[in-house]
């Protein structure tokens, strides 16, 4: 396994909603939504990192569109790279984390779809939550939906 220095991760858009999965972390029960995705493996591309993430997390066969935004570290090195995907085809429904140790730690426990139009509608989780909520923020605001 390469080492985890970028989080490549999707956005699934269908319908000018996005699909955000929401993990459980075991230990403590603390439940929370974010973007699918995870780190490449030795020889994957960035685009065959993404639809692999995509379909373990989600189920979901999809194209990658384009790289929408990098997101650095405050050192300015690239921590996330989030992708637009479309769906190609199937259903999505809570996937799994291949990885022992992450699956140690949390499961995938929901997916749900998030109107990119209606921040008041996501929620308070998501509303509060300090990674996901900029991020969507800024998604609006690449495509249109602010």
């Amino acid at each position: 396994m390469m080492p985890r220095r970028i989080r490549y991760q999707g956005a699934i858009i269908q319908g000018g909603q996005i699909l955000l999965i929401q993990h459980r972390e075991h230990a403590s029960g603390r439940v929370y939504w974010l973007l699918p995705g995870g780190g490449r493996e030795e020889g994957e591309s960035e685009e065959e990192c993404v639809i692999r993430e995509m379909h373990e997390e989600t189920g979901l066969e999809v194209k990658v569109e384009r790289l929408l935004f990098d997101e650095p570290r405050p050192s300015g090195e690239t921590i996330k790279r989030t992708y637009l995907c479309s769906i190609l085809s199937g259903k999505p429904k809570p996937g799994y984390e291949p990885e022992k140790y992450a699956a140690e730690f949390y499961s995938i426990a929901a997916v749900g779809w998030f109107d990119l139009s209606q921040k008041d509608s996501w929620g308070e989780l998501v509303r509060s939550d300090p990674f996901t909520y900029p991020q969507l923020k800024r998604l609006q605001k690449i495509l249109g939906y602010d």
